[in-house]
């Protein structure tokens, strides 16, 4: 009973943190068009960064409560859910394709954000500030350049993704003071939701004798992820399952560039070992095998679709093997 209340406040945590992070950005995006700021620059930057807030809150609330293990187990650990899950689940009810324009281009951007993150945490462990800037500064990099491609007109799944809730879609209010609380609200919700995560996290980890990482690579991981998995398979039910791939990649490279870059600015994240020696590799091999089904425009179907959800199933037992 003693671990059961710092569970589930934990899972509260994680649905606040969803919804507060939904509202914000819905918000900001409804004052931006209010103030007459174009769609791109809103995508860009609201949208872009908004839909990696709960991470980056948990990331950052971490980094100050000095236990920087569970934002890196949060970002490995979303990484190999938004692969493994989000791409075979959907795909088990429709294929995906993966010759959509701009889909290869991302793909070399999510392996080589991959690559970076693993070599930075090589040369230094706990990852610090100035390594946090390299990844911080590689969002901008990207960022910039998507900015440059849809000024050109250039076709990419992730600008698209960016820029469609800014289309007045999004059906709030149109007072602008209503559009402020939801802004509002939705910050408050943040902090609330991160620090509920961060505080309960550490419970339960002292609670089981295992350690942060383990919570932030399957707990926090797919609370966190539970967004994109939710919508490209509702996407897929629907025939659409072509939005999975853009998903999944600007979600993945948000991850290591925004999430992990700013929690690294805030604070020294300690890589626990066993990440080094396994996890850093699953993360690795998953990305490599999403770039080799893309890059040879294969469509990710049914069987792959399967394989791709039993490899989460056996990495998920080998994770509870390795805490037993």
């Amino acid at each position: 009973m003693g671990i059961l209340i710092p569970i589930l406040l934990l899972t509260f945590g994680l649905v606040v943190l969803i919804i507060a992070g939904d509202l914000m950005v819905r918000g900001a995006a409804a004052l931006a068009r209010h103030w007459g700021i174009p769609a791109l620059i809103v995508g860009l930057t609201i949208v872009a960064f908004g839909t990696s807030a709960p991470e980056l809150v948990v990331g950052v609330q971490a980094a100050l409560d000095g236990t920087g293990e569970l934002a890196a187990g949060n970002v490995i650990g979303s990484n190999i859910a938004n692969v493994l899950l989000a791409l075979g689940l959907p795909a088990m009810i429709m294929a995906i394709p993966t010759n959509i324009s701009g889909v290869a281009r991302n793909s070399f951007v999510a392996l080589g954000a991959t690559v970076i993150f693993i070599v930075l945490a090589f040369i230094n462990n706990p990852l610090a500030q100035w390594q946090g800037a390299i990844l911080f500064g590689g969002i901008i990099i990207y960022l910039t350049w998507m900015f440059r491609l849809a000024k050109a007109g250039v076709e990419d799944p992730i600008l698209e993704e960016m820029t469609e809730i800014d289309e007045g879609k999004d059906g709030l209010p149109k007072s602008v003071w209503l559009d402020l609380v939801y802004v509002i609200g939705g910050m408050i919700g943040l902090v609330l939701g991160g620090s509920l995560i961060v505080d309960n996290a550490q419970v339960i980890a002292t609670a089981a004798g295992i350690s942060e990482t383990i919570i932030g690579l399957t707990i926090v991981a797919i609370g966190t992820s539970l967004p994109e998995i939710a919508t490209v398979v509702v996407a897929s039910y629907r025939g659409h399952s072509e939005v999975a791939i853009g998903n999944v990649l600007g979600s993945n490279v948000f991850n290591i560039f925004a999430v992990m870059g700013g929690s690294a600015l805030a604070g020294p994240i300690m890589i626990e070992k066993k990440l080094f020696v396994f996890d850093f590799w699953v993360m690795l091999v998953v990305t490599l095998a999403l770039f080799v089904f893309i890059l040879t425009r294969q469509p990710i179907g049914k069987k792959t679709g399967i394989a791709f959800v039993i490899a989460y199933i056996l990495y998920m037992l080998a994770l509870a093997r390795g805490v037993m």
